[in-house]
């Protein structure tokens, strides 16, 4: 079993910039594909960014965001920059163990979810 617990989420203007951070249980972090999602009001949960031994990302956030992991401290960033209003939405971090970062580019491939992060980008 996995627990993950997102923060960082908050309110910052359009072009502003955000680090999302979700820490996770586990002595076996570092065999878990982990990934960032988001779900704005009306709409699905969407894929943002993952990352195993390679990195993969959502088109609409290429170039603007980054995600990293850190295997000591048992966390996976997210650091958004030149942030747009579109991207407002609740971020879930999510997990699986024994996969690439493609493969949990799907949120129905996903095993163990955070409870979520808001983040709001003003106009």
């Amino acid at each position: 079993q996995v627990q993950l617990v997102e923060s960082g989420g908050g309110l910052v203007q359009a072009g502003g910039s955000l680090r999302l951070s979700c820490a996770a249980s586990g002595r076996t972090f570092s065999s878990y594909a982990m990934g960032w999602f988001r779900q704005a009001p009306g709409k699905e949960r969407e894929f943002v960014a993952a990352i195993s031994g390679t990195t993969n990302y959502a088109d609409s956030v290429k170039g603007r965001f980054t995600i990293t992991r850190d295997n000591v401290k048992n966390t996976v960033y997210l650091q958004m920059n030149s942030l747009k209003p579109e991207d407002t939405a609740v971020y879930y971090c999510g997990a699986r163990a024994y996969v690439t970062a493609q493969t949990i580019s799907v949120p129905n491939m996903i095993h163990y979810w955070g409870k979520g992060t808001l983040v709001t980008v003003s106009s």
